[in-house]
């Protein structure tokens, strides 16, 4: 169906004319958030708020953040007049009579915002448009509610409006191309970057997003781990700049069970059925940050500030010591062995490198001696500490060598029969009372630690490439794993200066139990032609504030690996959803692996 085109007049605001005088209906977070962004960048406002609380709420916030930009040298002081002299309030929505544009941001609520849309209907010009912030609801519902269906678009900012960059302008089949292009340009005279996307609940990037958060909230739900220790994984394991569940208590839990119910009741897919504990915690008001009480306490409604609460783990509650460690033994010839092997002798360890064969093992050790020369070329390290590291590492051809080591750590090939063969040889090597650990990133730990006659000492350290850099270490403990091993394994990570999250012995513990799931509905996206490649690493990097996009991220793993993650995760938690995409496996089966093959979602330049 062809969007109607306008009947006005070239100097209608729907043909392209500039927007000088904007109306933001609803001065929460994000409306104050978006009317600071207009004002800064020259725009009349008018800031409609039934609450003259919130209204004056927002000229303070407007005052304060303008205040903190002139110390920071962003405006200058007169910039900074300027632009309150340009934020006028109030109470009453006929003060949108002479807008270009108004946004609406009232909350997620089908009654609410159309009642506003009708009501503007008879308030503003014709050749006015009207814009939603909705991120959950059907922007073409409320198109179809209003008198002139083509002037209404989606306008999507992202919390806090005035530092994110991305804004998803949705268009609905009823809206006319020239309001989308005056929208745009708009966006874009404000500093952002417009992402043009269709009328789906969740847009792109809280689409991909809100996904993730709902099984964060369900992991937490399941008592698989604790709060901090989801939030910290995705944190360090991913470099997100916030975990889930404190990032949940941002947006605001009511705000998220809303946004998945309208996701549920499109695609019907289970993963995007709010988690139970969302209803619980919206129902009884705890509604995170706004609340002062989510899934973490706050200082006060509205704080950023967390406080102790009876979930907060006790320092030194742990009663159990673990066993001491002095020699390290690391299977393994690939970069993950070695990024181990460094990270353990850099701590001062003895550490003996074995692989199958005495070359391999050498190998290994020169790759350990480049990578310590480039942290003494960067100061990162003096020579001297570089060639003592360098000498706690003794390569081996033979796991005959670990005879005399604590802790024996496998990073040997993701395959099963693999691990389990060599940890049945390790059983009959290592000293009794050696921890046996397993790096393994989807693999049960379970079937390792009972290919061996002493289960209880077997426990997963599941490590991040790169081993020296990467802060996160998940801590896998099986059902047969002592408390003592435990006890060393964490104790270890304080040793290398590792931070270790406790989870369960599942696919994908924490980490990759989150992230794939969100890649797969990234490639599910492209595949259905909802956005492209390069919008959907735009809207995850801009608006979700991530590292990478996604497909970014699956070209930097490889698609093999990633399509091997998710059938484990698909075989263990028998979720129709997180049945791999086909395109990611056709492009497998094409041997298009990611930047190892030069080919993957993208073309790479062959080295």
């Amino acid at each position: 169906m062809d969007a109607p085109s306008t009947s006005s007049s070239s100097t209608s605001s729907t043909s392209g004319a500039p927007l000088h005088t904007v109306a933001v209906v609803g001065l929460g977070t994000m409306g104050a958030g978006i009317a600071e962004v207009l004002a800064v960048a020259g725009r009349e406002v008018i800031g409609i708020d039934i609450s003259e609380r919130a209204a004056a709420h927002a000229v303070s916030a407007l005052e304060a953040s303008t205040a903190r930009a002139v110390r920071r040298e962003r405006l200058t002081e007169s910039e900074r007049v300027d632009a309150l002299a340009r934020f006028r309030t109030s109470t009453d929505l006929q003060a949108a009579a002479d807008a270009d544009l108004v946004i609406e941001v009232a909350p997620e609520s089908y009654e609410i915002k159309q009642q506003i849309f009708r009501a503007l209907d008879g308030i503003v010009r014709p050749d006015a448009i009207l814009a939603t912030g909705t991120n959950a609801l059907s922007v073409t519902r409320l198109a179809a509610e209003s008198a002139r269906p083509e002037r209404v678009l989606g306008l999507h900012f992202f919390n806090p409006a005035p530092a994110m960059k991305l804004v998803e302008v949705v268009s609905s089949v009823l809206t006319a191309p020239a309001a989308v292009a005056t929208v745009t340009e708009l966006a874009t005279a404000l500093g952002k970057e417009p992402v043009a996307v269709g009328d789906r609940p969740g847009f792109v990037a809280d689409g991909l997003l809100f996904g993730y958060l709902n099984q964060a909230a369900a992991m937490y739900e399941a008592k698989y781990a604790s709060r901090e220790d989801i939030d910290a994984a995705m944190r360090l394991g991913c470099g997100l700049p916030m975990g889930p569940l404190a990032l949940l208590d941002l947006i605001g839990v009511d705000t998220a069970r809303t946004v998945l119910d309208a996701m549920y009741a499109e695609s019907r897919d289970r993963l995007h059925a709010p988690a139970p504990i969302l209803k619980q915690l919206s129902e009884a008001g705890l509604t995170g940050r706004k609340a002062g009480r989510g899934f973490y306490t706050y200082a006060e409604p509205d704080s950023a500030e967390v406080v102790r609460d009876a979930l907060t783990p006790v320092e030194g509650a742990r009663q159990v010591r673990g066993r001491e460690v002095r020699a390290v033994g690391v299977a393994g010839s690939g970069t993950m062995a070695s990024g181990i092997a460094e990270v353990f002798a850099k701590a001062g360890y003895d550490v003996v490198l074995a692989a199958r064969s005495e070359e391999k093992a050498v190998t290994a050790k020169t790759r350990i001696a480049k990578s310590l020369s480039r942290s003494v070329d960067k100061g990162r390290m003096s020579a001297e500490s570089a060639a003592k590291t360098l000498d706690r590492i003794t390569p081996s051809g033979s796991y005959e060598a670990f005879a005399d080591v604590d802790l024996a750590l496998e990073a040997v090939a993701e395959d099963l029969e693999v691990k389990r063969q060599l940890f049945a040889t390790l059983d009959k090597i290592c000293k009794p009372g050696a921890v046996l650990a397993t790096t393994t990133s989807s693999l049960p730990v379970v079937a390792c630690a009972r290919a061996t006659s002493r289960p209880g000492d077997v426990i997963g350290l599941h490590f991040f490439n790169p081993a020296p850099a990467m802060k996160l270490v998940e801590v896998v403990r099986t059902v047969l794993t002592t408390d003592e091993v435990h006890a060393t394994a964490r104790e270890l990570c304080a040793t290398i200066k590792k931070h270790p999250v406790d989870c369960g012995d599942r696919a994908g513990f924490i980490v990759n139990a989150l992230l794939f799931p969100y890649l797969n509905n990234a490639i599910k996206m492209v595949q259905e032609h909802y956005a492209s490649l390069d919008d959907i690493d735009a809207a995850m990097k801009l608006g979700g504030g991530y590292p990478m996009g996604p497909f970014e991220l699956l070209d930097v793993v490889g698609l093999d690996v990633s399509l091997a993650i998710e059938k484990v995760l698909h075989r263990e938690f028998r979720e129709p959803g997180l049945a791999p995409a086909p395109l990611l496996e056709h492009l497998v089966a094409a041997g298009c692996l990611g930047r190892k093959t030069g080919r993957g979602f993208r073309e790479y330049a062959r080295r």
